[in-house]
């Protein structure tokens, strides 16, 4: 039906209720960039966060999971080799981006769907995250910043840099080296 917003998901033949709501989807993402994980343990903790009654077709479910979250039959864009964003690191400037697009604060509301909150998400327009976007994308391509981008980024550099996350073995690692360095 045009303009419904799915609250299940079909699997095998059987409708299955999900947890629809915008923050399920942000901890899934959580979860899938947690560096302590296994890629296993990011499938696992994505459907029993998703689904209310698993099913019995784990792949299926993980499946349709992934089609969810990715807005389902949406156009989807050329995939970037680089990561532009993080949802958690970027949360404080997506919200106020999404929340003038919306016309309120989205995060008070008791339920918003995942879709409604994608929709709003690929409607922002000219501010702080779309200027952060633009300016990893050109730093990602190579190509040469403008003047303002400049001075931007090196008043805001801790903003436009993604943060590597390591395993705790690796930063201990790093940790180490640091100490022997200093």
């Amino acid at each position: 039906m045009i303009g419904k917003l799915p609250t299940s998901l079909e699997i095998d033949g059987k409708e299955y209720e999900i947890n629809s709501d915008f923050r399920v989807a942000l901890l899934i993402f959580q979860a899938c960039n947690d560096t302590e994980l296994t890629v296993q343990e990011k499938c696992v903790v994505c459907v029993e966060c998703l689904y209310k009654e698993i099913p019995d077709n784990f792949e299926k479910a993980y499946e349709k999971a992934v089609w969810f979250l990715d807005g389902g039959d949406m156009p989807k864009p050329e995939k970037s080799p680089k990561k532009m964003m993080d949802w958690e690191q970027d949360e404080s400037i997506i919200f106020p981006a999404v929340n003038k697009v919306a016309g309120c604060e989205i995060r008070i509301s008791k339920y918003y769907h995942w879709w409604s909150f994608l929709g709003l998400f690929n409607e922002i327009g000219e501010g702080l995250y779309s200027n952060v976007m633009n300016i990893r994308n050109k730093k990602a391509k190579g190509k040469t910043l403008e003047v303002w981008e400049k001075e931007f980024y090196r008043s805001h550099r801790n903003l436009i840099d993604l943060k590597q996350k390591y395993t705790a073995e690796e930063q201990a690692e790093i940790n180490f080296i640091n100490s022997l360095l200093n």
